[in-house]
Order: structure tokens, then C-alpha cells, then sequence
């Protein structure tokens, strides 16, 4: 199958995607009794909240592991954060974690909410906003009613802008990847939406659904420093890349793009109906050529296939895993992948377009990623 069929295949499954990740799910009424997840943005990402500290490479209880220094601005939103069952006490804080440039938070609505969630959310982030603004205000420079105010701010503006003043010096891990700040806005000019707005527009929520997934969500917050620590110090490996040459085949890809240039790769294809006996004789014959330098390649769809891929995983094999969904330029590996991305022994690769939806695979999606499979490993 042609890359231009994979991809029409896969939109006619996935159907009208919606493009933003900040999408509400049409399905749910978000004035009832559940569990979020909750996320914000700063308007341009800039890293206003807080400065990541720490070693990636130190264990959990070490005292620089990854951690994030609130500045004054991100303690305020902390703190904001925690008032919001004051004004809406159907809401429960359960969980919160700063970042540099953004904010996760959980939240259980434990009754009935007239107003909906969204109510609650845009009183917080015009709490955050009204920090903000006075962050910039003490911070700015004062202007000249007499003087225009480009001047003002080419004369007067010290060579640290307001932004850095918030957000101080960051980390030898962070320093590398912040951009230079532009010059803000006087304070005249504060109400303008990429000053006098501390949050992008809108938000992104996951709704937790299943048993497990607090726990998760959870670990997820809390791991988030690392992660970020991990993928300034590591982006070879952590960086998403879209549009990569995989054997004629455009792939979004974030891994290690080196396991596509050993020589040996081996597909990992296993029927359905395999007995169960040839199955443990063909996990030993893979792990065996793993264990000698072999990289295993496959989409993992048969539990066949996602038995040997286990197993090989567990033991810290190469693998190629072939996605049935494209990633983002934000997405990132979770959970046990983004380590094994992180150490250089995974490469996730898609050949289809990002999208929001979760769909169930078909059988021409499975042949597609069967077939780039089999193409990667040379036949074999």
C-alpha cells in the first residue's frame, strides 16, 4: 500500500478530526460528579512560572533530582490553584505540578455543577491573570504620558526585560533551550493579549474514566520534571520529528532514528492463531537474535506480537514499535517508552497523520504497518 493510501485509509476510519488539543469532549457533561485532568499553557510558552533544577540522571529521593523553583508568579498561581473550592465547593484539589511554561492540575468534581466546569476554570485563570498584570506592572518600566511609547521602551528598558525579572536565570539543564525573551510591551499597552494574559486561550482536559488511571495521572505530574530534564538533556532521542524518510515512506518518529541503520532487523509477525507452543519457540528464536545485536521491528498488534515485543522490552532490547497513530510536534513517549526512548533502545515511527481521536484499528491499517515493517527490516 502507497503512503497516499495509508493515509486516506486512515482518515476514513478516524473520520472529522478536531485539530486542537485543547477539544472538549461533545459526549460529556461537564457539570457532573468526575475526575480531570487539567491543562494550561502560558500564552507563547514562556518559561514564566518557575526554573527547572536538577540532574535526570540522579535517583527519585536524590536531593537534585528534577524539581521546579517556583518563581513569585508561578507561587501565585499555586497558590490560586488551591482556591478554587473556596468559590466552587463541588470541586476537590486532588493533585498540582508547575512547570516552567505550563501547569497539569487534577481536580474532582465531586457534585453536580450548574455552571459546568468551565466556569471554574476561567475564574482561575482571571485570578492568574490579575497576578500577572501586577507582576508587570511592578516590573515595567514607567512611562512618560509626554513620551510615545516605543521611545519609552528604547530608552528606559534595562537589559533584562520584565519577562527574565519574573523568571529568573534558569538551570545549566534549561539554559541551553530557552529562547532570548523579546521586549515586553510598556505598561500602557498591558491589557494586550500576550501581556495582559498570563494563559493561552482555552484549556486541555483528559477525563478519567477507568480504574487506574488516577494513579497514573498521578505519576505523570509528578515525573514531569524528569521528563522535561530528561528530554533537554537527551533530545536526539526525546524530540519528536515529522516528515523522516523511512524507506520512501514520510514517518513521524521520536526514538532513536540510529536502530533504522543496523543491519540487522528482524520483522516480528505473528499470526492470531499461532499454538501456543511454536509461539514460546519463536519468542526464544527473536530474543536469541535480539540478544546477538538484532533489532525487532513491528507494530505489535497480535498478542503474538505483543508477547515477544514484552518480553524483548523488559529486557532492554532494541525495538522499532510501528504506531497506528501519527504524533504531534508536542507529543511525547510515556510511561516505561519515554525511559526506553530516552536511553536510545526504542524508535517509535508512524506513517499516518496526527490526530485526536482514538479509533480502532483495521485490517488495512494492520496490513499497512505490517507491510512498512517489512520493508524496514529488509525482506525479512
Amino acid at each position: 500500500m502507497k503512503t497516499e493510501e495509508q493515509i486516506a485509509a486512515k482518515k476514513r476510519f478516524a473520520g472529522e478530526a478536531k485539530p486542537s488539543m485543547k477539544r472538549r469532549d461533545d459526549h460529556h457533561d461537564y457539570r457532573s460528579r468526575r475526575i480531570y485532568l487539567i491543562t494550561l499553557a502560558v500564552e507563547g510558552r514562556r518559561p514564566l512560572l518557575g526554573r527547572l533544577m536538577g540532574n535526570p540522571f540522579t535517583e527519585p529521593d536524590a536531593p537534585d533530582y528534577p524539581h521546579v523553583e517556583l518563581t513569585p508568579l508561578g507561587d501565585a498561581v499555586s497558590k490560586a490553584w488551591y482556591t478554587i473550592p473556596r468559590y466552587h465547593h463541588e470541586i476537590e484539589i486532588i493533585a498540582l505540578q508547575v512547570m516552567p511554561d505550563h501547569i497539569h492540575g487534577i481536580l474532582f468534581v465531586k457534585e453536580f455543577m450548574p455552571e459546568g466546569l468551565g466556569k471554574a476554570i476561567l475564574g482561575f485563570k482571571q485570578g492568574c491573570n490579575k497576578a500577572y498584570r501586577a507582576f508587570l506592572a511592578q516590573s515595567l518600566p514607567a512611562v512618560n504620558p509626554a513620551t510615545p511609547a516605543h521611545s519609552s521602551v528604547d530608552q528606559a528598558t534595562p537589559a533584562h526585560s520584565s519577562v527574565e525579572q519574573v523568571a529568573p536565570a534558569c538551570s545549566s539543564v534549561e539554559q541551553a533551550a530557552v529562547p532570548q525573551q523579546p521586549t515586553p510591551s510598556p505598561p500602557s499597552l498591558i491589557s494586550d493579549r500576550s501581556h495582559g494574559l498570563l494563559f493561552e486561550r482555552g484549556y486541555n482536559d483528559s477525563i478519567l474514566l477507568r480504574d487506574g488511571q488516577l494513579a497514573a495521572m498521578k505519576r505523570y505530574l509528578a515525573e514531569n520534571p524528569f521528563r522535561l530534564a530528561m528530554k533537554r538533556a537527551r533530545p536526539e532521542f526525546l524530540r519528536v520529528r515529522l516528515n523522516v524518510n523511512v524507506c520512501g515512506t514520510p514517518c513521524s518518529a521520536v526514538g532513536n532514528l540510529a536502530l533504522l541503520s543496523t543491519p540487522n532487523k528482524l520483522r516480528v509477525r505473528i499470526s492470531r492463531s499461532i499454538d501456543p507452543a511454536l509461539l514460546e519457540q519463536e519468542k526464544a528464536r527473536f530474543l536469541a537474535a535480539a540478544r546477538a545485536g538484532a533489532v525487532l521491528v513491528s507494530p505489535a498488534i497480535s498478542p503474538g506480537e505483543k508477547a515477544i515485543t514484552r518480553a524483548a522490552f523488559d529486557e532492554g532490547l532494541p525495538l522499532i514499535v510501528l504506531l497506528d497513530y501519527g504524533l504531534a510536534p508536542m507529543s511525547k513517549p510515556s510511561g516505561e517508552r519515554f525511559r526506553a526512548c530516552s536511553e536510545g533502545r526504542l524508535l517509535l515511527l508512524s506513517p499516518f497523520p496526527h490526530t485526536n481521536q482514538r479509533i480502532t484499528i483495521t485490517r488495512q491499517v494492520c496490513e499497512a504497518l505490517n507491510g512498512l515493517a517489512w520493508v524496514i527490516s529488509g525482506g525479512k
